[in-house]
């Protein structure tokens, strides 16, 4: 046999062939790959809800870490107002005894020891509660600490530094509660 006839019995073969072949296998196939992208979704959606449930506690755990911290906030804060009203009290009770003294008393100078001995008293409770003066006179003005209220002259002192006081200010561990109210020498 020649070349020719082989190739056109091949062509022959090929074409007498059932095409349920090809279709039976892509068929197959395609049942396969639904079966590996249904498998594939499956995993995916389970992650997916592995996640989501994931979000939702740490969710509920931030919000409950929130509610706590509030808490503890709120507690420290009704703890400081205690703290500051038990040393205040003394200082309260004493001025109370020396309104009703100076109603009795003609001692004048009997009262006024007792007022200085509670201002004494306020002033270790400020103490305490680390609440200092800002007594700057002398020094040179500073505007987170002092207000400017009044412009003095060059016969009262340096340029630019505080030469009187007008009322006291404080601070409280390191923060200004009430700035001082002072005078201040021109730089003129």
């Amino acid at each position: 046999m020649s070349k020719k006839e082989n190739n056109m019995q091949e062509k022959e073969l090929i074409q007498d062939m059932p095409e349920e072949a090809p279709a039976q296998e892509a068929e197959e196939t395609a049942e396969a790959a639904e079966v590996v992208v249904d498998d594939t979704a499956a995993k995916l959606q389970a992650k997916c809800d592995e996640y989501l449930a994931m979000a939702q506690r740490i969710q509920a755990d931030f919000d409950n870490f929130r509610r706590r911290t509030e808490s503890v906030r709120a507690d420290a804060l009704a703890e400081g107002g205690r703290k500051v009203a038990a040393e205040m009290l003394p200082v309260l009770d004493n001025l109370e005894r020396a309104l009703a003294a100076s109603e009795t008393a003609a001692d004048a100078s009997a009262i006024r020891s007792g007022v200085e001995l509670t201002l004494r008293q306020l002033n270790d409770a400020f103490t305490k509660l680390d609440i200092a003066p800002i007594d700057r006179v002398g020094e040179p003005f500073d505007p987170t600490l002092e207000n400017a209220v009044l412009m003095g002259t060059a016969e009262e002192g340096e340029p630019g530094h505080v030469c009187a006081v007008f009322q006291k200010g404080y601070t409280m561990g390191g923060h200004v509660i009430r700035h001082a109210m002072v005078k201040v020498v021109s730089e003129d």
